[in-house]
This record gives structure tokens, C-alpha cells and sequence, in this order.
């Protein structure tokens, strides 16, 4: 006697696979490739204004010429000031003043369409809140690509340094890498170095024991921190 055929069971669709985590050398090199970046375009503009000085037909341009060069200077040395602190956090110092941090993230937003409120009650700030609060600043004056106003916040609470961040504006808007950066998760579609940035803030926070989280709203971001003082 033939014995029925069996149907199949259903099987369960496979789940895409996990993406990697980058390894230290990888986020090493998207932090390198980021900063390089943004130091690319005020050096490119300084090079072209001497190129325009030196031009013999082009000196009815030289006024323009040293604008483009002062303006350039200026944008050069306030990113790398930033960047000192924000990605390498002066090596040898532990404490930051907090009104040399107001300067550093002045110095950024003199160079944004955005406007910074800084509320900081603390003297002074550990590496690890001094890193997150210039970051999340900068990342507060980027999701306001056509104007608006970064309100910076922190407050001491018991034990820990609380960071409130909101960047409210017209067309205020977060990348979807910076949210999976924040996450720690790794990068899917979108530009490495956005996301980054916000994975290094994820792998500094977690490291100290801090908190981070975003949120998205009708022309809003929000960014709250919490790191142990």
C-alpha cells in the first residue's frame, strides 16, 4: 500500500544577516576620512584666494582675495580647536572649563546657519561629558541645515552630568545613519561620516557608563544624555 505523500511544513523566512560591528581600525579610519573632510574645504578655499593674490590679472580681486582667505583661516582654526576636544579630547586633560567648551562650540556655530543657546550650569565637565556635550552640539547645529536654534543644557543630578539637547528649526531633520551610529548599531545606507561621529559618541558613553538617546519630531531633535560626573 502506497503511503500518502507528505506536505512540507512551512518554513520561516530566513532573517537577513546581522551586519558587522566595524572593528577599531575601520571606525579609526571613518573618523579620520570625517575629519579630513571638514578640514578639506577651508583649506581648498584659502589655497584658491593666494592663487588669486599671486595672479597678475586678477589683483581688481584682491580685496575679495584676502577675505576669502581671513574667513577661511578662521573657519580652519575654530574646526581644529573643536576637533582637539570633540574627537581626541586634549590626551592630558581630564577637566574642561565649561566657558572654554561654550567658546569651542561658538567658534562652530559662527559657521552654521544655526543659532547656539548654551545653558550650561556646571564649572567645569570630565572628558566623557565634555566630548559628548561639544559633539551633540555640532550634531544639534547639523539638523538645522536651514536655520534654527540649538539649545545646549546640562545640569548636575546626584552623581551624574545630565545633557539635554533640542535643535528646533524649519526643516529640522536627523539622518537615519546618526540615529544607528547613536544605537552603536553599524552603518546601513548613508554617508560614513555622519554616522560616525554619533557611533563614537555610542562607544565613549557606553565606555564610561553614560546614556544617549535621539528623537525625532515635527521640526525638532532631541539628543538627552546621562554620564557619571
Amino acid at each position: 500500500m502506497t503511503e500518502p505523500e507528505q506536505t512540507p511544513e512551512p518554513q520561516a523566512p530566513a532573517e537577513p544577516p546581522a551586519k558587522a560591528v566595524p572593528r577599531t581600525a575601520e571606525v579609526a579610519a571613518y573618523l579620520a576620512a570625517r575629519m579630513c573632510h571638514d578640514f578639506i574645504s577651508p583649506a581648498s578655499a584659502i589655497v584658491s584666494g593666494l592663487d588669486l593674490l599671486e595672479d597678475p590679472s586678477a589683483q581688481d580681486m584682491r580685496e575679495d582675495a584676502m577675505s576669502l582667505i581671513s574667513a577661511s583661516a578662521r573657519k580652519l582654526a575654530d574646526l581644529l580647536s573643536f576637533t582637539r576636544v570633540a574627537f581626541g579630547a586634549s590626551a592630558t586633560a581630564e577637566t574642561f572649563d565649561a566657558r572654554e567648551l561654550a567658546k569651542l562650540a561658538q567658534g562652530i556655530f559662527a559657521h552654521m546657519r544655526a543659532e547656539l543657546d548654551w545653558q550650561v550650569e556646571p564649572a567645569s565637565l570630565n572628558k566623557p561629558a565634555a566630548r559628548a556635550i561639544l559633539n551633540l552640539a555640532q550634531m544639534a547645529g547639523a539638523a538645522l541645515p536651514t536655520g534654527g536654534v540649538a539649545k545646549i543644557r546640562a545640569v548636575e543630578e546626584g552623581a551624574f552630568v545630565v545633557i539635554a539637547v533640542e535643535a528646533v528649526g524649519p526643516r529640522a531633520r536627523l539622518r537615519a545613519e546618526v540615529l544607528d551610529g547613536l544605537r552603536g548599531e553599524a552603518m546601513g545606507d548613508g554617508l560614513h561620516g555622519h554616522w560616525v561621529q554619533a557611533y563614537y559618541v555610542h562607544l565613549f558613553m557606553t565606555d564610561a557608563g553614560g546614556r544617549i538617546f535621539a528623537d525625532v519630531g515635527e521640526e525638532k531633535v532631541t539628543f538627552a544624555a546621562s554620564i557619571p560626573a
